[in-house]
């Protein structure tokens, strides 16, 4: 009997506190780059930009986004778990409840620091949520899902929708700068170390069963002799007739 739906049980509380730190996490840390000034990450500057034209808080106004991305999943038959409604709903609420006590920095070290402490804190958030394996946010749901409908690169699916919500954030009144170029460079290789850091200890896998030592063969005879040996006895009869 398989041990493994024993194993994944017990681990299921550390994945849901994984989960749900992470998604609290992501909202603070996205506060934090909200309040530096100096420029979100491109998902957020879109929000904030419908927030400016809406008189929505930001927060709400993604929650709204999420849930409407997390509709484009059903023509792409993506399955949503957990962790997918989790953060439609955990990352714009807490983001909203630091931004209600986080007060507005000024001068240009203090904005750096907090710049830098929202972009690290952000990749901690990203390892911790996704490393729970308990479903993908509903825009890396999006992402793969137009993956694998188009055949393009995930690569080239990511940096467009990325570019895209930018572009148009941008157009709305949302705040791009310096912090989102510097987001964009470091989330990546900030995410790749977070996830290692909290993954989950792989399934121990079941030995393989012992296989008995087969027996040993006799050597076969060499083919290459056999002709000869085949034609010793015709050669033979016709020296006896000769």
């Amino acid at each position: 009997m398989s041990l493994a739906p024993v194993r994944r049980a017990r681990r299921l509380p550390r994945r849901l506190l994984q989960l749900y730190v992470g998604l609290a996490v992501y909202g603070a840390s996205s506060a934090f780059l909200v309040r530096a000034g100096l420029g979100l990450d491109p998902w957020d500057v879109f929000h904030q930009g419908i927030a400016e034209r809406t008189g929505w808080s930001i927060g709400t106004v993604s929650v709204a986004v999420g849930a409407l991305v997390l509709l484009l999943w059903v023509p792409l038959r993506q399955r949503p778990g957990l962790g997918t409604v989790s953060n439609v709903f955990a990352v714009g609420l807490t983001m909203d409840a630091t931004l209600a006590v986080l007060p507005d920095v000024h001068g240009a070290v203090p904005q750096a620091a907090l710049l830098t402490a929202g972009i690290v804190l952000n990749g901690v958030a990203t390892g911790l949520y996704i490393a729970a394996r308990l479903g993908p946010g509903p825009r890396d749901g999006l992402m793969t899902g137009l993956h694998r409908r188009t055949g393009r690169s995930l690569r080239l699916v990511r940096t467009g929708m990325e570019l895209t919500v930018l572009a148009a954030g941008v157009l709305l009144g949302g705040t791009a700068g310096v912090g989102t170029v510097a987001y964009a460079l470091a989330i990546g290789p900030l995410s790749q170390l977070f996830l290692r850091v909290f993954a989950l200890p792989e399934e121990a896998k079941a030995p393989e069963p012992a296989r008995a030592p087969e027996p040993a063969r006799a050597p076969e005879p060499d083919r290459a002799l056999e002709p000869a040996r085949a034609a010793a006895p015709a050669r033979a009869a016709d020296l006896a007739r000769g």
